[in-house]
Order: C-alpha cells, then structure tokens, then sequence
C-alpha cells in the first residue's frame, strides 16, 4: 500500500491503494483526509457495489478506509471504496499470461476470476495435453490456475483462455525423454566397438600344393627307409609297403 506522506499527488495512479479518514459527509459523498494538500473525494455510487441511499449507512465521520485512486485533479483526488478491477477490457490482449482462481465447473469447461469485468473461460480442451472427459478430471473450484488468453470479445465480453498454451506439447515432452536417455547411456569408446577380425589362412596356388605333396610323399619314403634299416624289412615286404604308400600318397598330376 502506497503511504500517502511519500506519494504527491501528481504521482498517485490510478488504482493505487491508500488508506484514509473520513473528515465530512454530504448528500453526495464524503470527503477524505488521504495525508496530502488536496482532499480525497469519495462519490456515493463508489461507497459500495450495493446501491444505498444515505452516505452515513456506509461510513461515519472519523471512519478510518480503504481506497483506491480513481482520477487525479489539481484540486482534489477521486477515490472509490471499491476494489477496482484487476484488467480493464482496453488492458487485455491474446497471449498475455494471467492468473486466477477457478470459481465454476461446467461440462464444457472451467470459469476463472482473473479480476476482468467477467470471469474467463477456459474449454475443456484447452485445460491441457491430450483427451480430457471432463474438467474435474484437471482443476476444481478454488484452484490457482496460470493461463494465456486466446481471445478477448469485448462487444460480447467474453475472455477464453488456454492452459494448454502454456504446458509442452507431446512431442517436446518424446524428444526431451529421448534427450535425457541418450546423456544417461554410457559412451563407447571407437575402438572398443570394433572388433578384431580373425587371421585368414592365405590360399595357396596350385604349383604350391604340388609342392606340398611332393614334400609329404618324400617325408613319408624317408621315414619309411629309416624304419626299415632299424627293423631289418625284407625286400618283399618292402615292395608291398611301397606299392601302399603310392596309393594314398597323392602324385600331384
């Protein structure tokens, strides 16, 4: 609350609070000490919503109140007892952010004081991300809500807003999960995900395979002649085993 020794008169705005006494009533008002040189003016119809008929069945001489600044003038302040309107029509726009109580549930949607004229709406389907059955489902009376307006029809007074407006979508929501399961997996290191081939035998030409078995024939003729020495094999048996071994040994032809 704005303290009236501090604030002049050509720095009060509209719809600051002040606090004040009633120095005199009259048919039309009251006047009010609000602490600066020129008096405060309160006018009938702003002593109360309700209509009333005498200014003393509202307030009384040495009254201490709360009011509000309405107009500035260079002799004296207009006040009001009434709590003057959080947005006035001219004041609201789409997409502005604004906060406010709900106060109603219908089956198509939630009623919210903003502190406009009328209580905004918001459509069940902008209550938030996806099918909603009923708004019950998402708010209920007497919840603080956060909203951005979509629409502001001053000819038919009426304010839509959207909670949806204001949350992620579904599709943020996929790929921040996707974000954060790629930072919690561990790295591989590039060399750990190859993985070492297995040495190929090379393949051997057809002159080398001749050779091969040349070689394992002659190994087999020798081991064969060496044997006989230490064993004293006769020739015939000597002949059988030869005509043998040419007969599993490959020739290379």
């Amino acid at each position: 609350m704005t303290t009236p020794e501090l604030a002049p008169t050509a720095a009060l705005e509209p719809k600051t609070k002040l606090s004040g006494k009633i120095l005199k009533t009259t048919l039309a008002g009251a006047l009010v000490d609000i602490g600066l040189s020129v008096p405060g003016v309160i006018h009938i119809s702003q002593l109360s919503k309700d209509s009333i008929n005498k200014v003393e069945d509202v307030v009384k001489e040495g009254q201490t109140v709360e009011v509000w600044v309405r107009r500035v003038k260079k002799d004296r302040v207009e006040l009001t007892m009434i709590e003057p309107l959080a947005y006035e029509w001219k004041e609201l726009e789409p997409e502005m952010i604004v906060k406010g109580k709900v106060i109603r549930l219908e089956p198509y949607g939630a009623f919210v004081e903003i502190g406009a004229e009328r209580p905004a709406m918001i459509h069940v389907s902008e209550l938030t991300q996806g099918y909603v059955k009923s708004p019950s489902e998402i708010v209920k009376e007497g919840d603080e809500v956060e909203a951005k307006i979509l629409l502001v029809d001053r000819r038919k007074k009426q304010i839509k807003l959207s909670m949806k407006a204001l949350q992620p979508t579904l599709e943020t929501l996929k790929v921040e999960r996707e974000e954060k399961r790629s930072k919690r997996a561990p790295k591989k290191d590039a060399a750990e995900t190859v993985e070492p081939s297995e040495p190929k035998e090379p393949e051997l030409t057809s002159m080398q395979v001749a050779w091969q078995e040349a070689m394992n024939k002659a190994n087999a003729e020798k081991a064969f002649r060496i044997k006989r020495e230490k064993s004293g094999v006769s020739t015939e048996q000597e002949d059988l085993l030869n005509r043998t071994l040419e007969q599993r040994l490959p020739t290379g032809g």
